[in-house]
């Protein structure tokens, strides 16, 4: 009988659930967008029970697409975005409110203070990320702030905490299991990136108490396994890691200097750094990539919070365009964006400025502009933010690239994509599957199932990438971005 993985990929617009067969192919597949609630300006929140109820339909769909017995999976793994911050009750397992998104800005005030009181170097070198809104701490400290009986019973132990991986491991198991991954941890600026565990100095200083927080596991073993009544049997899942981190592991990219992009709802790249963390004076975040057989592997990951968000912007909300892919056509109508720049900073700017306060820019317009000459700047946006990180990850980590992978759903985008590669001056490899975060996320519970063996296994799976090579002049490439950086300069410094 062939033995196959269920990937659980949750998503910040939508869940996937996706099943790969021991080739590392994709057998069957189903994805359901939910709701975005934005109740006030850069507040970003989801229902947690209509994330739970969307991966469970799209699970169940997918193993029904599967020409097999339900005992041909094996194991399954879950991937998920991070940072979100889901509070429930231990007794009913009902959130408590809606969760606050990764996006989402409410806790700046609380960053603000904390800088004040002079904790930001301390946390900083504890945790390897910067104090921010982006990470889960800050917003469990307003959940509790912003409800004083909420907190009495955080206290007293009902109330839990999860990031979205701890959340659906609850749901699966059945309340079973309350647990996260290293790499999630990681995300919540709560965890000590040396010893991959919760930091009671920082847990004192945001007054959170530790009975809210899960157990911190390897992200390849066992968690737990599924209740029966789900799928109509158990089955162990045996990898978890946040959606970034499963990137860089499907990618293999298994050694230091390996890096990788994903372009998706945000754009975050990961550098694989060893065994070893490497903090960065440029502004990047050092994260734990994973952690497997009794050692953890470090990244540098710069984060920028707008990419695919930015066109579906344009299309849901301007109402510019009917779709994604017309964005893409309409862009190949014109040879550039005729001098026009969009600056993403719609929730501020991620590496390397971290200016919460910046916000977005469209400029450069003159009557001559059309509405081709904004679609492409709106991508172009894209690879802009993205060099802007690779500048300051090439020089904080004294490595050369010599190429970057590529996947999430925006690298369809083939104008794009040769965008990159241009203003990279590197090649951009996307693969065949741009579903590389979820085959991450099966790898993991392949390995930590025993249905591969090493990583040396995974090295020898198949995988075709198409290569977008530069073309363009070293004249025109420093001109463009020299025109990119003016407009960024201005918006964060007013």
């Amino acid at each position: 009988m062939n033995r196959h993985i269920l990937a659980l990929d949750q998503g910040t617009t939508s869940s996937r659930a996706i099943i790969f067969d021991e080739s590392g192919a994709e057998i069957s597949s189903s994805q359901r967008e939910f709701t975005q609630y934005t109740p006030r300006e850069s507040w970003v929140e989801h229902d947690a029970d209509e994330i739970w109820a969307s991966q469970l339909a799209v699970a169940r769909e997918a193993i029904g697409e599967v020409d097999a017995d339900i005992n041909s999976i094996v194991a399954v793994g879950i991937t998920n975005q991070r940072e979100t911050t889901v509070l429930w009750d231990r007794n009913t397992g009902i959130p408590v409110e809606r969760a606050i998104v990764w996006q989402c800005r409410r806790s700046m005030d609380i960053c603000r203070r904390l800088k004040e009181a002079g904790h930001e170097d301390f946390i900083r070198n504890r945790t390897g990320l910067m104090l921010d809104p982006y990470f889960s701490g800050t917003k469990i400290r307003w959940m509790l702030d912003e409800n004083p009986e909420l907190a009495v019973r955080a206290q007293e132990g009902d109330i839990l905490f999860g990031t979205i991986d701890t959340w659906l491991l609850w749901k699966l198991t059945g309340g079973k299991v309350h647990a996260t991954d290293v790499s999630n941890a990681s995300r919540t600026m709560l965890m000590n990136l040396k010893t991959g565990g919760w930091d009671g100095e920082i847990l004192k200083i945001l007054d959170i108490p530790i009975a809210m927080l899960p157990e911190i596991k390897p992200s390849v073993g066992f968690f737990g396994e599924t209740d029966p009544l789900l799928f109509g049997r158990s089955i162990p899942i045996t990898g978890i890691a946040g959606d970034q981190h499963t990137a860089l592991f499907g990618h293999r990219a298994f050694d230091p200097g390996d890096v990788k992009n994903t372009y998706g709802t945000g754009c975050f790249m990961l550098m694989n750094v060893g065994e070893q963390p490497l903090h960065s004076p440029g502004g990047l975040l050092s994260t734990v990539a994973w952690g497997m057989n009794g050692k953890l592997t470090y990244a540098l990951e710069g984060s920028v919070f707008m990419a695919g968000a930015v066109l579906q912007w344009l299309r849901d909300d301007l109402g510019l365009v009917s779709s994604v892919q017309e964005i893409d056509r309409l862009s190949e109508e014109v040879d550039d964006t005729g001098g026009v720049y969009l600056v993403p900073a719609y929730q501020g700017l991620g590496t390397p400025w971290w200016s919460s306060e910046a916000r977005g820019a469209l400029t450069g317009l003159t009557r001559a502009s059309k509405k081709a000459h904004v679609c492409r700047a709106f991508l172009e946006s894209i690879a802009y933010r993205s060099r802007d990180v690779i500048d300051v990850m090439i020089a904080d980590s004294g490595r050369e690239l010599k190429r970057m992978r590529v996947d999430g759903g925006v690298t369809n985008s083939g104008i794009l994509m040769q965008f990159q590669a241009d203003l990279l001056d590197i090649p951009v490899e996307r693969p065949s599957s741009v579903e590389i975060t979820a085959l991450g996320a099966a790898l993991m519970a392949g390995l930590g199932s025993g249905l591969w063996n090493s990583i040396d296994d995974l090295k020898g799976l198949p995988d075709t990438d198409t290569i977008f090579k530069p073309q363009m002049s070293e004249e025109r490439r420093n001109k463009l971005y020299g025109g990119w950086l003016e407009m960024v300069k201005k918006i964060t410094q007013d």
